[in-house]
């Protein structure tokens, strides 16, 4: 009898050491002892004598850890944690599985919580591994592993302009998505745009990839503008969610709006609201005339090639009308290939005299774009990204809002009809 019992108490010591890291939570019905009665009968405990001195051993400590084990959609920024109650975690360690790195995080500091210090990766398995003790010193562990969401259910936003930058007052923010939006109504509203000119700001849908968010007048100068997107979690269409939350913000310089009158060929620059410069141009001639309209500096190059091909320009064997590798100080109007720029193979008596390009606004220019002092010169280095270039009196339609950053060309009220949350 002195046999058994020493080797029941063995027994007992190791169901006891199991149940310490079970996380609180007992399972010694499936791993208990062999179910011979005849222990009992002979003088040992019951088995409930057993589990009751386990779970006095057991910690306190309830580990939770999101998402769950077997996860595959888990969002790349706020979906991952870990928390405790009955507790405090003592460390929290994960790893991307598929190359072993891990993943840098930080402890509250009551203890409580754990998250990651970055965004995660897209279709990356992450395994993670916390504990806890309770206030007896009693150790918890769990442990999770789950795989981020793909690229191809989840969606991003590009966006312009960058953070930190300064920008001209007809800059709006254009958001273009990488997959196509059915839920605008619900992606509008993760997105928000305020100006420290306190100016309202409502969302337009060209499409349902490209978003521009502006006020109904250009932005008031020397503001600041803020863009948050919190499209993390968000559905954009069945199965694809946002996994972008970022804040962005730029700021609005000077004002500058220049009117250029193809009919006067000649360029008014207008600086918070005074004339500084009256430039001779050279618009588009009566075969390839100049959009009319407001106009958005998007791009400028210093030097650029410009050919005609690209842009539908061509001649009996499918070449290109004009290819000028070194086109000086061209600024970007349109996406279908408007610019302002520099003209250094044109006679210098054609500027304020006639209309002689493609459609493109021209001035004044040396070849290699390094005389500071020519017209093209001064008005590039004049100029900022998100100016405004105002043409009139030209001989074709107004330029469409979507071609380029030029929603400006729509009126307030049929702006406003195109948000999918109002005004």
């Amino acid at each position: 009898m002195e046999k058994r019992v020493m080797t029941y108490g063995k027994r007992r010591r190791g169901l006891v050491a199991a149940a310490a890291v079970l996380s609180g939570v007992l399972t010694l019905a499936a791993c208990g002892g062999d179910g011979d009665s005849s222990d009992s009968k002979g003088g040992g405990k019951g088995q409930s004598q057993v589990d009751e001195a386990a779970a006095k051993d057991a910690s306190d400590a309830q580990i939770k850890i999101t998402p769950k084990t077997g996860a595959t959609d888990a969002g790349i920024n706020r979906d991952t944690k870990v928390t405790v109650s009955g507790g405090k975690l003592t460390s929290v360690t994960m790893v991307s599985k598929a190359d072993g790195s891990t993943v840098a995080g930080s402890i509250s500091s009551d203890g409580k919580s754990w998250k990651p210090d970055g965004q995660l990766e897209r279709s990356t398995q992450y395994k993670i591994s916390a504990s806890a003790k309770d206030s007896d010193g009693r150790k918890a562990t769990e442990h999770s592993s789950f795989t981020t969401v793909s690229p191809a259910n989840s969606f991003i936003g590009n966006f312009t302009p960058e953070d930190g930058s300064t920008v001209g007052v007809g800059m709006p923010v254009s958001i273009n998505f990488d997959k196509a939006v059915t839920n605008k109504k619900d992606v509008q509203s993760h997105i928000k745009v305020t100006s420290s000119s306190g100016q309202e700001v409502v969302g337009h849908w060209f499409n349902g990839n490209r978003l521009d968010l502006r006020p109904k007048d250009y932005w008031k100068a020397n503001s600041t503008v803020t863009l948050k997107l919190d499209l993390d979690g968000v559905e954009a269409s069945s199965g694809v969610k946002g996994v972008q939350e970022k804040t962005v913000t730029f700021k609005v310089g000077h004002s500058q709006v220049s009117t250029v009158d193809a009919k006067a060929k000649t360029m008014k620059v207008v600086r918070d609201g005074k004339l500084i410069k009256t430039i001779p141009i050279s618009a588009g001639s009566p075969d390839n005339t100049t959009y009319n309209g407001q106009m958005v500096i998007s791009e400028k190059f210093k030097e650029t090639r410009m050919n005609g091909a690209t842009v539908g320009f061509t001649d009996d064997d499918g070449k290109g009308e004009y290819d000028i590798k070194d086109v000086p100080h061209a600024m970007r109007l349109s996406t279908s290939g408007t610019f302002i720029h520099g003209n250094y193979w044109g006679a210098k008596s054609i500027f304020g005299s006639q209309n002689t390009s493609h459609g493109c606004v021209g001035l004044s220019d040396t070849k290699g774009a390094n005389d500071p002092n020519t017209e093209g010169a001064w008005f590039y280095n004049n100029s900022q990204i998100g100016d405004v270039v105002v043409v009139k009196n030209s001989n074709d339609k107004t330029v469409a809002p979507d071609n380029g950053l030029n929603g400006w060309n729509m009126d307030w009220s049929q702006w406003v009809a195109g948000s999918a949350t109002g005004a």
